[in-house]
């Protein structure tokens, strides 16, 4: 069997410049040193750098003093600031592709155009350039996660090891909608080269050997498209995983890495493919029949399911016989009928609970070899602040137990970003959370549903801030009643519709127009982005009713009106709801009035003339001593009947300080002529 190794493979330069800053300074500092966050994503490198001083910290707080080493994948502005406060010295072992993915993220914000990163949501190297965004860039994995764009011009930058044909589906994704597209290819030249190495690698071999973090986003990307040549491809991150059967009667082996996979790794995969070749095909090779397996208690092991009861399951283990897993060791959360979980022929892995009972019996646990497997994804996810997905199985008290591959519980607290008063709906649905505690001695995991509601409220209230413009009409939810006015949920930011600019005509408190839940059509008045303030208005989307005043009550006639309010200097009344006008204390009645109550009231029913009309100022004097000089006129008129609009408050037309010696007497003046 021959071995090829890619002509590109292992070390990036990012990455052997990042170990080799941490090992010089290792030798040239007799102070502790660290590693904020695991310096690469290999495992063995991570335990030799522990074996030589240099410990992994999770945040700048571990750090008692000397050094901390910054990795390759970056980190935002905000460490960078956190460690200038807390005078920790940090060493810069950022690659340089990913620095100038930073420095374009970081100028394209100050120019104030969005900020695409196509990328990984929860890598920290994408985590890093989000934060030079001020965390206002938006992360995608592709480009079928984009919608509408509503911007004119976007700019776009990836993650280091995306494959540039994703980044180019992106650009034109944008480009099909018209938007401007500053695009910066930050794309790692070297990451394109070594998967282009791999792909043609598998495409000439039988069986692909991909080496490599399980986590490392590269590596995994490597395998991926190895996979997708149609070439069994095996990822592994030591020569210990390989498995014998996988080369039987193979001619032409591949053998990949990931850019955090060292050289010594590398040969030491490539010596153990070739002695299992020699075990396989050579003078050694086994029957594979006469090969009899004993599970060992603990052991994990894989099977094929060969029978399905109610009470348990088979498993078909290569051993003298069949495994057995009782229901309760199927899944924590119970399994009411086994047939719902696995299927004959499936194959699944297990727990060698025991290796032989009593009956002579392997019993197996499936729940034991998913929660072995979860741990691993939930120690990554709790340290990249991943998102997951889980399903709730229980009510309990004080929250709620989800199932993210093991138990996890959620506090009651952090299941809705408001108060729920029934968990029960919740219930077998899939959630989307965040890990917020674990230990893993303790079985414990605690996640917030909370925290992603929070996230994704805050995404949309600045995708709302950056396009919503002052004049356009949007739709909304009155979420909140206040005396001064309403709350209205624009979709992830409220609005305040103020109780002056709800109708046209007066109102004393907000539910005289709206309630809760009501869906309105409101106008924006005015976005106030630096304070995330939004006014509303709901009357500039109905009818004015000053707009036709002069049609509808043409000066010198007579209408009905209602005394709505007193002052001192005469009687304000209401022609419609949104048209209130006043008489003046002169022209109450054909004789001196000391005080407007001892000619009308509030609520009396009275006709009044049209003296004249300021549609600009809202304003119209009327008159009631002219209606009564003249009798019974003949030239009372009613208003076209028209559906009252609801209408502003009519502020004082002619306020107090504002009344002169002339608008008090002049008419008495004249009459006196």
């Amino acid at each position: 069997m021959q071995v090829k190794v890619a002509n590109k493979a292992g070390f990036c330069y990012g990455v052997k410049r990042a170990l080799d800053l941490a090992l010089t300074e290792a030798s040239n500092n007799a102070g502790p040193i660290y590693t904020l966050g695991p310096l690469i994503h290999n495992p063995q490198v991570v335990r030799d750098l522990a074996l030589q001083g240099i410990q992994e910290l999770s945040d700048l707080d571990q750090a008692e003093g000397g050094t901390v080493i910054i990795r390759s994948h970056g980190v935002g502005p905000e460490v960078l600031e956190k460690s200038e406060q807390k005078k920790i010295k940090l060493l810069d072992a950022t690659c340089p592709f990913v620095a100038r993915a930073q420095k374009y993220a970081r100028e394209m914000t100050e120019e104030g155009i969005p900020v695409y990163i196509l990328g990984d949501p929860g890598h920290p190297e994408v985590q890093g350039i989000l934060g030079w965004t001020k965390g206002k860039g938006i992360v995608v994995e592709s480009a079928d996660e984009i919608s509408r764009v509503e911007h004119p011009r976007v700019g776009v930058v990836a993650q280091t090891t995306q494959p540039l044909t994703n980044y180019q589906r992106l650009v034109e994704a944008f480009q099909k909608q018209g938007v401007e597209v500053d695009a910066r290819n930050t794309i790692c030249h070297a990451t394109g080269e070594r998967q282009q190495a791999a792909w043609e690698l598998a495409q000439e071999v039988d069986v692909v050997v991909v080496v490599g973090g399980k986590t490392s986003a590269n590596t995994k990307k490597l395998a991926k498209l190895c996979e997708e040549t149609g070439t069994p491809t095996y990822h592994i991150e030591s020569a210990e995983e390989l498995r014998q059967e996988w080369f039987r009667d193979c001619r032409k082996v591949g053998l990949t890495a990931g850019a955090s996979t060292p050289d010594a790794i590398i040969e030491e995969v490539k010596r153990r493919m070739s002695e299992l070749d020699q075990m396989t095909n050579g003078d050694e090779a086994m029957d594979p029949a006469m090969e009899v397996k004993s599970p060992r208690t603990g052991e994990l092991v894989k099977g094929v399911v060969v029978q399905v009861s109610n009470d348990e399951v088979l498993v078909d283990i290569g051993a003298k016989s069949e495994g057995v897993i009782p229901r309760k060791e199927l899944a924590f959360y119970g399994v009411d009928n086994p047939h719902d979980l696995v299927k004959l022929g499936d194959e699944i892995e297990c727990v060698v609970i025991k290796a032989e009972d009593n009956e002579g019996k392997i019993l197996l646990s499936k729940t034991r070899a998913d929660a072995e497997k979860a741990w691993d994804n939930l120690e990554q996810a709790m340290e990249n602040g991943t998102i997951i997905k889980g399903t709730v199985r229980e009510v309990v008290k004080g929250g709620l137990l989800v199932d993210v591959g093991v138990r996890a519980f959620m506090p009651a607290s952090l299941v809705e970003r408001g108060y729920i008063d029934d968990l029960a709906k919740f219930l077998n649905q899939e959630v989307e959370v965040r890990i917020i505690e674990m230990v893993k001695a303790r079985k414990k995991v605690v996640v917030s549903r909370k925290v992603v509601l929070e996230e994704q409220n805050a995404r949309k209230r600045e995708e709302l801030l950056a396009t919503l413009q002052e004049g356009q009409v949007v739709k909304g939810t009155v979420r909140r009643l206040t005396n001064f006015g309403a709350f209205v949920d624009l979709g992830g930011l409220d609005g305040l519709l103020h109780i002056s600019e709800m109708s046209w005509q007066r109102i004393n408190h907000p539910q005289e127009v709206v309630k809760v839940g009501d869906e309105l059509e409101v106008a924006v008045l005015k976005v106030d982005r630096e304070n995330e303030k939004i006014s509303l208005g709901l009357k500039q989307v109905l009818p004015n009713p000053w707009d036709t005043i002069e049609e509808k009550y043409p000066v010198e006639n007579i209408f009905p009106a209602k005394v709505v309010r007193l002052a001192p200097f005469g009687a304000f009344v209401q022609l419609e709801p949104g048209i209130e006008g006043l008489v003046h204390i002169s022209h109450l009645a054909d004789h001196h009035v000391e005080k407007p109550e001892d000619v009308v009231k509030e609520g009396e029913e009275v006709k009044v003339k049209v003296l004249s009309i300021d549609k600009t100022e809202k304003r119209i004097r009327l008159s009631i001593r002219e209606v009564n000089s003249e009798g019974r006129p003949a030239r009372e008129a009613r208003p076209h009947k028209q559906e009252a609009p609801a209408a502003e408050p009519v502020a004082e037309q002619i306020p107090e300080e504002k009344i002169t010696l002339g608008d008090i007497i002049g008419d008495q003046l004249k009459d006196l002529q």
